[in-house]
């Protein structure tokens, strides 16, 4: 998917939700543990029920791999299942991928070729070599870590350099070097606040991944004041608070409810910048 549909998705949908499919085996409903595959069963209902709401998908490889090959196939059935029936979605895989430069070359070949994914996020820790290898591909997208929602984000991406420039930064402007605003994009935890106001002078144009809205705490409203640009520049992302609003018969229906509030809500801070 190129930039310039992304956005248009954006525009028709008054939308820039992303829902993760952060599908754990023991918070599913009970009810669909008699399904021969439940991962997938729950995915697909979930996805049904909130399509209409949001723009992209992401599933995080780390509750499919837990379970083994059934689990990496419930991720291959999901993948499959959205390209057949949504294919308008923008599809992120959630790896946090990032190895020596023919590692990650398989890497890339493994959610690029093989799964056929939008977007694949990224670990620049290593440096170039680890992430240039993600770049070759047309049409795909590298989302990059640069500051993430967590307690231990101040251990080392907030960490200073003897000239007083954070890691973070570094990341931000290094990485500019490798690929540009239409095939790679950028982490950035939603409880981070007014320091997507840095952000923005250093990568004005990139769209930012976001994390960490809703059950993390963060405000989406923060996140808009500060980090919104003129083409939205955003995917917002919401698992928990969507996926697990419940876990009974009505789950699907209740996670369309949430899925729906927080579109609305987005439908009215892009107004902002869209009339």
């Amino acid at each position: 998917m190129t930039r310039q549909e992304l956005i248009q998705q954006i525009r028709t949908k008054k939308s820039f939700l992303c829902v993760g499919l952060d599908t754990d085996i023991k918070k599913i409903p009970q009810h669909l543990l008699t399904e021969e595959d439940p991962i997938f069963c729950f995915n697909k209902a979930i996805i049904d029920a909130t399509a209409a709401y949001c723009v992209a998908y992401k599933p995080n490889l780390a509750f499919y791999e837990s379970t083994g090959v059934k689990g990496l196939m419930a991720f291959e059935k999901t993948i499959d299942y959205l390209k057949k029936n949504y294919p308008n979605h923008f599809i992120i895989a959630d790896a946090k991928r990032g190895d020596i430069g023919n590692t990650s070359a398989m890497y890339a070949r493994t959610f690029f070729e093989t799964y056929d994914v939008d977007s694949l996020t990224v670990a620049p820790y290593m440096g170039e070599d680890s992430v240039t290898p993600f770049l070759g591909y047309e049409g795909k997208w590298v989302i990059l870590l640069a500051l993430t929602s967590n307690k231990g984000s101040y251990d080392f991406q907030l960490s200073e350099d003897c000239n007083g420039e954070r890691l973070f930064e570094k990341v931000l402007r290094s990485s500019q070097r490798w690929g540009d605003e239409e095939n790679m994009m950028y982490v950035v935890g939603a409880t981070q606040g007014r320091m997507f106001q840095r952000i923005r002078e250093i990568v004005p144009d990139h769209f930012l991944l976001v994390p960490g809205v809703g059950a993390q705490g963060g405000s989406l409203q923060e996140v808009c004041s500060f980090g919104m640009n003129s083409d939205c520049g955003l995917l917002v992302n919401s698992s928990r608070g969507i996926i697990y609003a419940s876990n009974g018969e009505d789950f699907a229906g209740r996670a369309a409810e949430q899925a729906k509030v927080l579109q609305e809500e987005m439908a009215e801070e892009l107004k902002h910048i869209w009339q």
